[in-house]
């Protein structure tokens, strides 16, 4: 069946280093997956954390269902992640160590299942940023002298 992207975090990409990335399962409730699959979701200014044993996404807006009933679900609530037990000990010692972040990177339906591919990000100073957008400058304008 393949893979159909939703919604990605282009934002992320432009203000954090990732270092890792890794799939994730996302707990839904009622009409969240029939909001999902009409592409009504939005990443931006969301991120993950871990409480208590487990990875948990915040902020992370998905629209209210048009053709729900009264019991629609909450747009920004909290939703937890499903991963092993193992990776989030992994990801806990290195969110204590190390200063980075749990950032979205894309939502994505995977065989009928909706994962979200979550990154160990790690933020990007002002120079930093500047000096990606001349790589990208420098791409753009080497693929247009290519293409002529």
């Amino acid at each position: 069946m393949g893979i159909k992207i939703i919604a990605s975090n282009r934002k992320a990409h432009h203000e954090y280093f990732v270092l890792e990335s890794l799939e994730a399962g996302i707990e839904l409730k009622g009409t969240e997956i029939k909001s999902i699959r009409q592409g009504k979701v939005n990443l931006n200014d969301s991120y993950a954390q871990i409480k208590r044993g487990e990875c948990i996404l915040c902020n992370c807006h998905i629209s209210k269902y048009k053709e729900g009933n009264i019991n629609n679900h909450d747009e920004l609530r909290d939703r937890k992640l499903l991963l092993h037990k193992q990776e989030i000990r992994k990801w806990t010692m290195k969110l204590k160590l190390e200063s980075v972040t749990l950032i979205p990177l894309k939502m994505y339906l995977s065989n009928g299942l909706c994962k979200v591919e979550i990154g160990l990000c790690k933020g990007k100073k002002l120079f930093d940023k500047r000096e990606s957008l001349k790589q990208k400058d420098q791409e753009m304008r080497l693929k247009k002298l290519n293409s002529r």
